[in-house]
This record gives structure tokens, C-alpha cells and sequence, in this order.
């Protein structure tokens, strides 16, 4: 049976439920449970505290499980990324008092504050800085210059603007670009049933990022239109009805939809219809 790991609570644990529900697995109703068996596909899955999940999958006590790369990282466990999920996107980076701190060079000495602190420690040790103190704080980081226990805080930044709020400019590049990602444990073989898993969330991930675009087209044009949409290999054109339209069916990132549909229209398609994908394996 796979064990897998997954978030209890926090930013990752309803996204991560909701891929694996589509991904065909079984998931919790009610948050009180800890333990859910899923005999349909011989799977155990554990509900967690998402900073646990990388030390129980890098000791081996759960087989795989589901956690973002910084905290990964930060756990300093054995556990490897597997698989990237392209949910809970975000950036990890340094800040200080504007005008105060412009180059990571000068963090040398100086005291960081940060809830990542192997993370901040590990990224500061490649770059040869060696900082006065690494404050370890679980919440409210970027208070701490103001409070007087930190020059320098290592932080998440989606926007900024709490930075700015606290006086605080961010500097440097990122210190990591972090996601929710499938763990494993390190040099070990692949347990039984993560081939699966791993195909079903490509599935997953690949149904949220393309749409299907059906539209039809006069034949002298479906070159032209084929260039527009050329697919993950190649696009399917049939025969209409009348001889000198086609119809074409093809998967185009969903992001991309209305410039694709636009670009068609221009050279010269018709009947665009746009359906959103629920399942795929490629």
C-alpha cells in the first residue's frame, strides 16, 4: 500500500486534497481525520502538519507525500522533489530597511531574520556570506527590523506591499522560487503505486493548463490554421460534410485561448469552441 503524506492544514491543504481528488484518489470529508485508507487504490494517506511532511518521507516512515519545495528544503530531511504541482506558487527573498542593504554581500554581520532559517543559512553558505545571527521567528517577519531583532529578514513576497507597509525593500535576487511539490526519499527505489500517482497528477496538471479547441476551416487554409495550433504533437482534421471545409481538434495552453482564437478568426476559422479538459494522460 503507498503512504503519502499530505498537508493537515494551511495555504497547501485544500489545493493539494482537490488535485488528488481529480486525480482520482480518495479524500477526507471531515478535517478531525488523520488517517484515511483508500483500498479502491491501495493508498494510505496522512494528514500532517505541512513543515512534518518532508521528515517523515525522508525517514522512510511514509513512502511519498506533498509539501512545498521551500519547506522541503528547509527540513533539511533526505526527501527529493519528484514532481512539480504548479499550485502555491511563491517567492522567497531578502529585505531591509530601504536604502540600507542593496547587495547580498553586506548581509555579512548583520542579523537575519526568517521562519526558513536552514534555507537562509544553506543559500548564504553557497554564496560565501557568513551573517552575524540567523533569527528563526514562525510568524510576523517582517516586524522584527522595527523590533529591533533582525537588520535583515528572509521572507515570502507575493506583491510586496506588507514589505513596504513595514519600511521594508526587498533586494537581491530570489533566494528560491518554490511550489507545492511530490517528495521522496532520497536514493531509494520508486515504492509500488508512485508510477501511478505520478501519471494521474501529469494528468491532472496537464488538464488544468490546456483547454480543447475545436473549429472548423475552409481545407486551402488548414495549413495556415495548423501553424496557429499545432497541438502537443499534432492536430486531428476530418472531413466535413461539405468537401471544402474541415474541422480540426487540437490542445492549446489555456492561457493562450483568446490570442489563439483571435489568430484563427484572422485566418480565416470559424465555429471556435473552446472545452475545458477534466482528465488527460499524454
Amino acid at each position: 500500500m503507498l503512504r503519502i503524506a499530505v498537508p493537515n492544514k494551511g495555504s497547501l491543504s485544500e489545493p493539494a486534497a482537490q488535485m488528488l481528488r481529480e486525480a482520482g484518489y480518495r479524500q477526507r470529508r471531515d478535517t478531525r481525520e488523520l488517517v484515511l485508507a483508500d483500498p479502491d487504490n491501495d493508498a494510505e494517506f496522512f494528514f500532517l502538519r505541512p513543515r512534518d511532511v518532508a521528515v517523515y518521507v525522508g525517514t522512510g516512515t511514509v513512502d511519498i507525500g506533498i509539501t512545498g519545495r521551500d519547506l522541503m528544503l528547509d527540513s533539511g530531511s533526505s526527501a527529493v522533489e519528484h514532481l512539480g504541482l504548479g499550485f502555491a506558487r511563491s517567492t522567497f527573498r531578502f529585505a531591509a530597511p530601504a536604502g540600507t542593504v542593496t547587495e547580498v554581500e553586506q548581509i555579512a554581520g548583520l542579523r537575519v531574520a526568517s521562519s526558513y532559517t536552514t534555507l537562509v543559512r544553506d543559500h548564504l553558505a553557497k554564496q560565501g556570506v557568513e551573517p552575524g545571527a540567523i533569527v528563526h521567528l514562525d510568524g510576523a517577519v517582517e516586524s522584527s527590523v522595527q523590533l529591533g531583532v533582525a537588520d535583515v529578514i528572509a521572507d515570502v513576497v507575493e506583491t510586496g506591499t506588507t514589505l513596504r507597509a513595514a519600511g521594508l525593500e526587498i533586494f537581491g535576487e530570489p533566494i528560491l522560487r518554490s511550489e507545492a511539490v511530490l517528495i521522496r526519499r532520497a536514493d531509494t527505489e520508486a515504492p509500488a503505486g508512485l508510477e501511478i500517482l505520478t501519471r494521474r497528477l501529469q494528468g491532472v496538471i496537464t488538464a488544468r493548463e490546456y483547454v480543447l479547441m475545436d473549429y472548423d476551416v475552409p481545407v486551402s487554409l488548414v495549413d495556415a490554421a495548423v501553424a496557429v495550433t499545432p497541438g502537443l504533437e499534432s492536430p486531428t482534421v476530418s472531413p466535413l460534410h461539405d468537401r471544402e471545409w474541415a474541422a480540426v481538434r487540437v490542445m492549446v495552453p489555456r492561457a493562450q485561448t483568446n490570442r489563439v482564437m483571435d489568430a484563427l478568426y484572422d485566418v480565416g476559422a470559424r465555429a471556435i469552441i473552446v472545452t475545458s479538459i477534466h482528465a488527460s494522460r499524454l
